[in-house]
């Protein structure tokens, strides 16, 4: 089994970036002063498909918005931590809360903020679109960037890899 694979196989839970993984990273603001973001259906759906296999997931995220509680809740992600400037210390936060170990997390991120929480977990990932110094420490990068269904791409990855994709897709195939 290749170090990647044995990775892989021990991964119980998705760390989530918002902005420029679940979202493209634009930030809109309305006239009255309210935050839009835009998620891909894809992502859900992918994470739908990871919960399904009792596997969990949880968002860290510097910034603090209302959308993200709401989609995080539509999709059963939690424990869901915003305005964390320090991402190493909420993944530890996570790690209590959930009860498992860094080598079981499998991070999804693209900016530097990402790399700190990156040397720590399992099994690291940035977006097609994020920053080099994040690429660079990643065990993989999405083939699609973020808000454009990466979570799903890797979603997808990591069951092919744990061997699982063709389970999967055999529910719906009929």
């Amino acid at each position: 089994m290749t170090d990647l694979a044995e990775r892989a196989a021990k991964i119980e839970l998705l760390l989530l970036d918002v902005d420029g993984v679940l979202t493209d990273g634009s930030i809109v603001y309305t006239d009255e002063g309210a935050e839009l973001k835009r998620f891909h259906v894809r992502d859900g759906s992918g994470l739908k498909l990871w919960h399904g296999l009792g596997k969990r997931s949880a968002i860290v995220s510097g910034r603090r918005s209302k959308a993200v509680e709401r989609r995080a809740a539509e999709l059963g992600v939690a424990p869901v931590l915003q305005g964390r400037d320090d991402k190493v210390s909420a993944l530890d936060a996570v790690l209590a809360a959930t009860g498992l170990r860094a080598d079981q997390v499998c991070a999804i991120g693209d900016d530097l903020p990402d790399v700190p929480v990156a040397r720590r977990v399992g099994l690291a990932v940035a977006v097609a679109d994020g920053c080099p110094e994040l690429r660079a420490v990643a065990h993989h990068v999405t083939a699609v960037p973020g808000g454009r269904g990466a979570v799903r791409d890797l979603i997808e990855w990591l069951l092919k890899l744990r061997g699982e994709w063709d389970t999967v897709v055999g529910r719906y195939a009929g």
